[in-house]
């Protein structure tokens, strides 16, 4: 019996990997389905913008310690709200200047994204350098948990889902109990018909677009906790994320948690017992033949045009 205890840790350990990377996928899929699956542009960008969180927790953190130690144990909060901001401030930048002349024009939008991807990265190298760095956790995010003398459950962990959770119930609260949800999900239903009502769906395309790259943000943050940050971190998430979109529906969320999650548990599990390249195609592969028989994914919502 043992040996089916530590079977047992095993499993549980490696649920809880997946669940590491489910946030993480979570984040930056909650972001680009809301750009994606209301405006219609394909930012291949993304990722840059989950980088842009990255740098700047690392930023936070280099600061705080070298000017105001005293305040390490707090800085990461203040961290994830810079995050946010920041990588929402240059979304709306880049929304203004580029994204919105190239509306009804999806192959546009993923050229000229993916440009800017390249753009970013040469910007974070050239700034930062080309070697990754690694923000400073406080205390109490270092360690683990230990229900039993098999399992640890890293700390940085719970905390991640925690934080994930928190926002995922902050964006369906933004989204089906406020004013301004309820004006994207008409944009979402029929454009032509929302601008007739009096609503203004440049502004709405704006802000939406800048959310969704405010989250990426926080997902940035968050990936801090996990992983070290370089030029080409968030282009590694960029495939995975556009898959988890399509996978869950371009327009639902709750297909959107419901993707991460297959998506990640099943990676997980799956590199236990493979490689992790091959874990990662026979994920892909399955997820292929699955939209092969559903195309429009797990979840949809009918659009009227």
């Amino acid at each position: 019996m043992e040996w089916l205890s530590e079977f047992g840790a095993i499993v549980v350990m490696q649920g809880f990997n997946g669940l590491s990377v489910f946030c993480v996928l979570l984040l930056m899929a909650l972001g680009l389905a809301i750009i994606f699956g209301q405006m219609g542009v394909i930012n291949m960008a993304h990722g840059e913008f989950l980088t842009i969180g990255a740098y700047t927790t690392f930023l936070v953190s280099t600061l705080t310690y070298q000017y105001a130690p005293a305040f390490g144990p707090y800085y990461f909060f203040v961290a994830i709200v810079l995050s946010f901001f920041i990588a929402g401030a240059i979304g709306w930048l880049v929304e203004w200047a580029m994204i919105s002349k190239l509306y009804q024009r999806p192959l546009d939008t993923l050229l000229a994204t993916w440009g800017l991807s390249l753009v970013m990265q040469q910007a974070f190298r050239s700034t930062f350098g080309a070697r990754e760095v690694s923000a400073t956790l406080p205390d109490w995010l270092m360690g683990s948990f230990n229900p039993t003398e098999a399992i640890d459950i890293p700390r940085n962990g719970v905390f991640v889902m925690g934080l994930t959770l928190l926002l995922t119930a902050a964006l369906f609260l933004m989204l089906y109990r406020s004013r301004w949800g309820l004006q994207v999900r008409a944009t979402v239903q029929n454009r032509l018909m929302a601008r007739a009502v009096g609503i203004n769906t440049r502004k709405v395309d704006r802000m939406t677009f800048a959310l969704g790259c405010g989250v990426a943000g926080v997902a940035g943050a968050a990936f801090t906790t996990i992983g070290s940050t370089g030029p080409t971190a968030g282009s590694l998430y960029i495939v995975d994320t556009f898959l988890v979109v399509v996978f869950g529906g371009a327009s639902s969320l709750v297909g959107t948690i419901a993707s991460a999650f297959s998506i990640a548990q099943a990676q997980s599990i799956t590199e236990f017992f493979m490689s992790g390249s091959m874990a990662k195609v026979l994920t892909l592969s399955v997820v292929i033949l699955i939209l092969m028989l559903r195309p429009q994914g797990l979840f949809s919502i009918k659009v009227r045009k």
